[in-house]
C-alpha cells in the first residue's frame, strides 16, 4: 500500500509518515502544491492524506489531480479549521472518505487508511469475480 501525505508542516507530516511506515505502508510527503502534483504525476497511490488549508492554497487542485490520475483513490482530508464543518468538503472532493480535525492521533489515521483501502480492494475483487 502506498500513501501520499500533503501537509505543509513538514515535521507533522514526517511524524505521520514514520508511524505509517512502521505499519508497513509506503509513504511520500509533499509540503506544497508543486511537490504534490509532481509526486502524483509519477506515482500511484492508494490513499491521499490532504491538509485542506495549505499556505499556497491548492488542496482542491491536488485532490482533483489525484482523482484524475486514480479515480479510486481514497482521500482523507485533515484540517484545524472549522471552515468545512458543514460537510461541504464532500461536495468539493468527491473521493473524500473522511474529514478529521487536528490534532490527529497517528494510529487513528492508520486505521482510516487501512479501512478505506481495504474497502476499495474488496469492491475491486467483487468486480473481477462478476
Amino acid at each position: 500500500m502506498r500513501v501520499l501525505i500533503v501537509e505543509h508542516n513538514a515535521d507533522l507530516g514526517r511524524i505521520w509518515g514514520r508511524f505509517l511506515e512502521r505499519r508497513g505502508i509506503a509513504v511520500d510527503l509533499a509540503t506544497n502544491l508543486e511537490e504534490a502534483v509532481k509526486l502524483l504525476r509519477f506515482n500511484d497511490y492508494d490513499a491521499l492524506v490532504l491538509q485542506l488549508v495549505l499556505p499556497d492554497g491548492g488542496a482542491i487542485a491536488i485532490s482533483d489531480y489525484a482523482t484524475y490520475r486514480n479515480p479510486d483513490i481514497a482521500i482523507i482530508t485533515v484540517t484545524n479549521s472549522g471552515f468545512f464543518s458543514d460537510g461541504s468538503v464532500f461536495d468539493l472532493i468527491p473521493n473524500a472518505r473522511s474529514m478529521v480535525s487536528t490534532p490527529l492521533r497517528p494510529d487513528d489515521l492508520a486505521a482510516m487508511i487501512e479501512h478505506f483501502t481495504a474497502a476499495r480492494s474488496r469492491s475491486h475483487q467483487a468486480l473481477r469475480r462478476a
